[in-house]
């Protein structure tokens, strides 16, 4: 059998001779790092470990640019929001045993937000491996085992030949839509033993697209070309698969109001006539996307917080793009197409005929009135004045990262994310800590542009140790911290719940004089002066913390 290979680059006389003589003094952990610069990484992240020496040390010949986190947790969240942000691969190096599996919250948040991490960990050695228990440092009868139901693809390896083949495979799963956090292990004596391979050149991992049965356009566009009133319902694959464009031009196409989940804030511009913006905690919400004759759900599995916690009945018919196959049609019957969004839009976008209706706008704006005055009988004005706050402070392109807390519970709902892809949250998963770490990694994703945290007291002493990353590396991270001397959250949840709560309340350290000592300028301010000391914060260079004591409450849920 013959294989074609006039299609291939032809190596020249000098790759030729460096090819068979590779530099001296390389080992596995080179082999790593070529593998992820010759697929295109710039950046890392990760915490070194005794079993990782290797892959760190070859770091210092490497091009590539390290960001060292405090906690392989945040490290990881770090990772997660550099993929949200670039669309692109983020390694995150970690070392075995305790070093891996602290990773794993985060790596569940990349799964649930589709970010396209990479994690390499290293292993015990090969001797140990196959669980016969021979007590090395860090050793766990199958390591790989504790990842396998959180990431898309698992990807082991055993000899240094194996390393680049076996990274590559990871990177393209990873970018495979839906995109995803992947696990990559090498053991500690791979790592480090000398290698006379070639160094790694260019590798092509081009991740397959996905694309949507033409069977199923025509159908989903024949639908939406003859309804009375279509509704769309844009989830956080607009945002992954940078459709907002091609899901406005459809919207207006068909004359369909539009609202965004909480995973696709940025979706669809706030302001826009047909915009229903994100109340989705809202039963006015729910009963105007009841009544829809047909409704398209793009990039979302309409999961708990997206379904107003389950009770949100459809009553015409729907129709379900999602690059995820496991979750079409997971939760209502629907007309699923299994696809990419933007590909899926693109489509749509050319299949579908033109739809006037006059009376849109009007329901929106109806509809909008209605959520407004249902806030507003309630005493909520100091809410309503912080998240404003905020929102003014903050420049337009700047990425925001919100932690579990109150105040990111209002962001879902009620604050305009005026791009695409710039307000982001641990909504996927639900753990704490991850707005500062996040907001590291997006800054490391690009220095030229302040990027705000949030978090509230019991979520920030997650991260606290990360005061010290940003110092180190001069981010331009300003962190927002809430201070209401608890969980406010789940506060308010067991008093609702048991009329009283229990183990919420917590001892809390000066945060302004704690974040001085890490060298990190910091404020206290009030929801008088939170706009101006906020935006001077995110004014100057480098990190800050600003303090808000506050006690925020939620608005009434309208579920129960």
């Amino acid at each position: 059998m013959s294989h074609d290979h006039d299609d291939r680059p032809q190596l020249t006389a000098a790759q030729a001779e460096a090819a068979l003589n590779p530099p001296a003094g390389r080992n596995g952990g080179d082999l790593v790092v070529e593998t992820l610069q010759g697929l295109g990484a710039t950046t890392v992240f990760g915490l070194p470990g005794q079993h990782a020496l290797g892959m760190f040390d070859a770091l210092r010949r490497s091009s590539l640019s390290y960001v060292g986190l405090r906690v392989e947790n945040n490290a990881g969240f770090a990772a997660d929001a550099y993929g949200r942000i670039t669309g692109e691969v983020a390694p995150l190096l970690l070392s075995t045993g305790p070093g891996a599996l602290t990773s794993l919250a985060a790596l569940q948040e990349a799964a649930a937000a589709s970010a396209p991490v990479l994690a390499i960990s290293s292993q015990i050695p090969t001797a140990g491996l196959g669980g016969g228990r021979h007590g090395y440092l860090h050793e766990l009868r199958d390591q790989k085992a504790s990842f396998r139901d959180v990431v898309k693809s698992v990807h082991t390896v055993r000899t240094a030949s194996q390393i680049p083949s076996a990274i590559a495979a990871a990177w393209e799963s990873a970018l495979t839509a839906p995109h995803g956090p992947v696990w990559v292990e090498v053991p500690q004596d791979v790592l480090l033993a000398e290698t006379v391979l070639p160094v790694v050149s260019a590798l092509d991992a081009t991740p397959r697209e996905l694309y949507p049965r033409p069977e199923l356009t025509l159908a989903a566009a024949h639908l939406l070309s003859h309804a009375e009133r279509p509704v769309i319902i844009a989830g956080g694959g607009v945002v992954r698969s940078d459709a907002a464009g091609k899901l406005r031009a459809l919207a207006e196409k068909i004359d369909a109001p539009v609202v965004t989940t909480f995973g696709g804030k940025g979706a669809f511009p706030w302001e826009h006539p047909l915009s229903l913006r994100s109340w989705l905690e809202d039963r006015y919400t729910t009963d105007f996307l009841e009544s829809a004759d047909v409704l398209l759900v793009v990039g979302s599995g309409l999961g708990e917080l997206s379904s107003n916690y389950h009770t949100f009945a459809p009553r015409g018919r729907v129709i379900q793009i999602e690059a995820d196959a496991g979750k079409l049609e997971s939760n209502h019957p629907a007309l699923g197409i299994h696809s990419d969004a933007r590909e899926a839009l693109a489509d749509l976008l050319e299949a579908v005929e033109p739809r006037r209706d006059d009376t849109a706008a009007e329901r929106v704006r109806a509809l909008l009135e209605r959520v407004h005055e249902r806030i507003s009988s309630q005493d909520l004005a100091l809410e309503q004045q912080v998240l404003a706050s905020v929102r003014e402070a903050l420049p337009d392109t700047s990425p925001s990262f919100w932690d579990m807390t109150i105040l990111a519970y209002w962001a879902w709902s009620a604050f305009d994310a005026r791009h695409p892809n710039t307000m982001h949250s641990a909504q996927g998963a639900g753990g704490l800590g991850y707005g500062f770490p996040a907001a590291i990694g997006a800054a490391a994703a690009d220095p030229t542009r302040p990027v705000l945290a949030v978090s509230g007291d019991g979520g920030a002493m997650y991260s606290i140790a990360e005061l010290a990353t940003v110092r180190q590396y001069d981010l331009p991270v300003t962190w927002l911290i809430v201070d209401d001397g608890g969980y406010g959250i789940l506060r308010e949840y067991m008093t609702g719940a048991f009329g009283e709560a229990t183990a919420t309340e917590l001892s809390r350290p000066d945060f302004v004089a704690l974040a001085e000592s890490f060298g990190v300028p910091a404020v206290l301010t009030s929801p008088q002066s939170l706009a101006a000391d906020l935006g001077k914060a995110l004014a100057a260079p480098g990190p800050s913390v600003v303090v808000l004591p506050a006690l925020l409450k939620m608005f009434e849920p309208t579920h129960l």
